[in-house]
């Protein structure tokens, strides 16, 4: 199997249900965000602090084509690498791409406590995460093969759906394959 990548707006669960995903399949499990910092052995508010969010996404571009070259890989990526049509790209030729969709609201209700989120340190965050929404959402949809809504559901309903949706595609391809045989 190639790869399973998770994006979506943070505080959509990617590190959570991929983490509980990647045990599922018996997977590794990589957060694009964590090898930025591993990296640069600084935290993404520094780097945003230091480089902007120019250099972070410089940075975020080359982990994303890294990561991409591996396989046996569940990957969440950060909310904003969808930004680049570069990660797109690789996104999408390295697996599975998951759009976990959540609200605004509920990304208030995940975030509101983390200040490792240096778009979100402001007067008004919503706002903010609108204006974000707006703009990535049509980009997570273009490069996602699958949508799939995380209000108000555990995350362990959301890894049930995503292996369901897998073994159906597994057993799609399968069909393809036995009648091209």
């Amino acid at each position: 199997m190639s790869n399973i990548i998770l994006v979506g707006p943070m505080g959509a669960g990617k590190s959570t249900i991929g983490r509980m995903l990647a045990k599922e399949l018996r997977m590794n499990f990589k957060d694009s965000d964590k090898e930025i910092e591993e990296r640069s052995g600084a935290n993404i508010p520094w780097i945003f602090d230091r480089e902007g969010e120019q250099g972070f996404r410089e940075r975020e571009q080359e982990a994303i084509a890294d990561l991409c070259r591996e396989a046996g890989l569940v990957l969440a990526t950060g909310g904003g690498a969808v930004m680049r049509a570069e990660n797109r790209q690789a996104l999408q030729q390295s697996g599975v791409v998951v759009y976990l969709c959540t609200s605004v609201e509920q990304q208030i209700a995940r975030t509101q406590r983390d200040k490792n989120r240096p778009l979100l340190q402001t007067e008004n965050p919503a706002e903010v995460l609108r204006k974000l929404i707006e703009i990535r959402d049509p980009l997570y949809r273009e490069v996602a093969h699958w949508v799939i809504e995380t209000d108000e559901r555990p995350p362990r309903t959301v890894v049930v759906k995503i292996l369901t949706s897998l073994d159906h595609t597994m057993s799609q391809e399968s069909i393809g394959d036995s009648a091209l045989s």
